[in-house]
């Protein structure tokens, strides 16, 4: 009996060990399981802004479609948390239209982000934002843990309709009590109670309302918030620098007590402004958009050119340090609907054009592009100076005026025409065109770039991106470049000893009135100025000065040299200091104006000159030698030769000098 217990113990405990060994290696199971969970990679929608998402880098996926102009995107290869993580996914070109896995990795907040068209999306530009982002292809680094949940700054995060799960702030949990999810507002009561010293006064039963501990709000909920931080009152001198003890203080609406002092709210929610973009510098226009409202056109094809303006609107990053854009319909008479400095956005700007009401009559576009060059680009209106004036003109069918003269008229006042064409006349209808080759005759390059054709209204968007290309392409915008706007001009001027420095300044008040004539500034007509003698001085180069008062200062500044006359070396000196450094797209304009024969040789420097392009006038006075300004001037020489016999007759050849200029100007072909 005693051997049979002794069996049946030994029987338990061997089972005991075996279930006890079985429990371990299941546990162990277990454990592997849980440090080895499978990666899931969080899928957000195309709208998700990276600011709302906490974590510092994380890999997710986005859907088809974020190429949408309405997911807004900040920057270029850096882009600003404000900006939507797939959008700017496609515009960098990690991704196509229909979508994928992306890494997201968080980096430092820039000054400044740069807007621009990268596959299909066009990115804008913001002055400043407190965090960025970059978007990589997924591969996770070899050791990092990428999170399978996502972490939001709010529970209202447009992820969560995708499936993500939000994560709730969740207050430190004091001992032997369990964590609750705490929502802001509750913490807010928590931070006013805790900060309230227990000296304060009973506040009133109204008061009491807002002071006391409030009951949970959702999140979102602002305008609470701000109502509670509103009311709170303290009385000690340890709450507030420079407060008296006793003293009680209202904190201003819209302003948050911390450690620091008041924080205006601006800078508590700037996660939750839209971001103001001052415009994209990089196409710095005036534009104008000539809508048909004709009867002809019907309410679809207009509502189908308002489609088109809104794209516009929304593909250019209006702002004043970029893109304006006004509209103006035409009828029978042409009517604006607003200017350049009516709105200052995008998307006040887009707003607006789905309002514009269509107004009937005729076709009248030559009466319309006389109104716009008369009204359109004044100051007044918004107009700035160095931006170029472009006018895009929609056309149904064709004109029922002449387009040509008026045309003309708008080039030579310094506007860019573009002309848009939908349809067209068809055989039987080509006896009732005005104006046949309309278009052609409208833009000042029959090269295609000035004008689209569309065939069927249905087809007018496809304009869209290379219209935009073309208006902010600056450097080909050469039809706003008139005689008065359009060149670098440098005066060569005599300093020697027989001039004298009564008639010196007569030289300059010549040199002053030429120069009042021209519109002047970086991107117009610059002005430089050289004084000679047997040597040289630059007085200023065309990079000094930007502006007609500082010019005309700068000329009444130059100081007389006085010495001997070498003519030739001064066009050398020219040449190197002054044109050597013109741009490329500037006409090149010397005006040399001396007093007597050079003690130099002027043909080989004159030549240098007409071989670089550099058009020469040259203006002599007294004992000048008439042989060697026509030496000087580029032929024709009569129209670039000038000679006074006296000083004081100077300002008689201001016209002459500068309708020759613009003559010149105008016989270059346009087309």
């Amino acid at each position: 009996m005693r051997t049979v217990v002794l069996t049946m113990k030994a029987s338990v405990i061997e089972m005991f060990l075996v279930l006890l060994m079985t429990g371990v290696h299941s546990n162990k199971e277990t454990a592997k399981k849980t440090k080895r969970p499978k990666f899931t990679v969080p899928q957000i929608n195309c709208d998700v802004k990276a600011g709302k998402i906490i974590n510092p880098e994380f890999i997710v996926k986005c859907p088809a479609g974020c190429q949408d102009p309405k997911y807004h995107v900040y920057g270029t290869d850096v882009y600003a948390s404000y900006s939507s993580v797939c959008g700017a996914a496609v515009h960098s070109g990690v991704l196509d239209n229909s979508g994928g896995k992306i890494l997201v990795r968080k980096v430092a907040g820039q000054s400044g982000y740069k807007g621009s068209y990268s596959n299909g999306v066009q990115s804008l530009s913001l002055p400043r934002w407190r965090e960025s982002f970059i978007v990589l292809e997924s591969k996770p680094k070899k050791g990092v843990t990428y999170p399978s949940a996502l972490t939001y700054s709010s529970s209202k995060s447009p992820a969560a309709q995708a499936g993500e799960t939000t994560k709730a702030y969740r207050r430190p949990p004091s001992p032997g009590t369990t964590a609750q999810p705490v929502t802001l507002m509750q913490l807010l009561a928590v931070t006013v109670a805790e900060a309230t010293p227990t000296t304060l006064p009973r506040p009133s039963p109204s008061a009491a309302s807002t002071t006391s501990s409030p009951r949970p709000q959702p999140v979102g909920h602002r305008s609470q918030e701000m109502a509670l931080w509103s009311t709170i009152t303290y009385t000690s001198s340890q709450n507030r620098p420079g407060a008296k003890p006793g003293e009680t203080d209202l904190l201003k609406p819209g302003s948050v007590l911390l450690d620091e002092g008041f924080v205006p709210k601006e800078e508590l929610s700037t996660q939750s402004l839209e971001p103001v973009s001052l415009g994209d510098p990089n196409c710095k226009v005036d534009l104008s958009f000539l809508i048909d409202g004709s009867a002809s056109i019907g309410k679809r094809r207009f509502r189908i050119q308002k489609q088109l303006l809104a794209d516009v609107a929304q593909a250019l990053d209006i702002g004043p340090a970029g893109p304006l854009m006004g509209v103006v319909q035409y009828g029978d008479n042409p009517a604006t609907h607003f200017n350049l400095k009516t709105h200052m956005n995008s998307q006040d700007l887009k707003t607006a054009i789905e309002k514009i009401p269509q107004r009937g009559g005729l076709s009248n576009v030559g009466r319309a592009i006389s109104f716009v060059t008369k009204n359109f680009f004044s100051k007044a209106n918004g107009n700035r100076s160095g931006a170029p004036n472009v006018v895009v003109v929609m056309v149904d069918g064709w004109p029922t005026d002449k387009v040509e003269e008026a045309s003309r008229l708008a080039r030579e006042s310094g506007i860019n025409i573009f002309f848009i064409t939908i349809e067209g006349a068809v055989e039987n209808e080509k006896q009732y065109v005005v104006e046949p080759n309309f278009a052609n005759k409208a833009v000042c390059r029959t090269n295609g770039f000035y004008s689209l054709h569309v065939q069927s209204w249905f087809g007018l968007h496809k304009t869209l991106q290379p219209l935009v290309k073309r208006v902010c392409d600056t450097d080909r915008l050469a039809c706003s470049k008139t005689c008065l706007n359009s060149a670098d001009i440098g005066f060569v001027i005599d300093g020697s000893s027989s001039v004298g420095t009564g008639n010196f300044r007569t030289v300059l008040q010549f040199v002053t009135n030429i120069s009042k004539e021209f519109e002047i500034s970086d991107t117009d007509t610059r002005i430089g100025a050289v004084q000679y003698t047997y040597e040289q001085r630059l007085e200023f180069g065309f990079d000094k000065y930007s502006s007609k008062p500082d010019i005309l200062n700068a000329i009444k500044r130059v100081g007389y040299w006085s010495g001997g006359t070498s003519t030739g070396a001064a066009i050398n000196f020219a040449l190197e200091q002054l044109f050597m450094k013109s741009k490329p797209n500037k006409r090149k304009l010397m005006i040399l104006i001396t007093d007597g024969r050079s003690y130099d040789d002027v043909r080989i420097p004159a030549m240098a000159a007409h071989l670089k392009g550099v058009i020469t006038y040259a203006i002599g006075v007294a004992w000048a030698a008439q042989e060697e300004l026509e030496v000087i001037a580029t032929h024709p020489a009569r129209d670039h030769s000038f000679f006074v016999d006296e000083f004081d007759n100077l300002y008689q050849y201001v016209p002459r000098v500068i309708q020759n200029i613009c003559t010149e100007f105008n016989s270059q072909p346009r087309n």
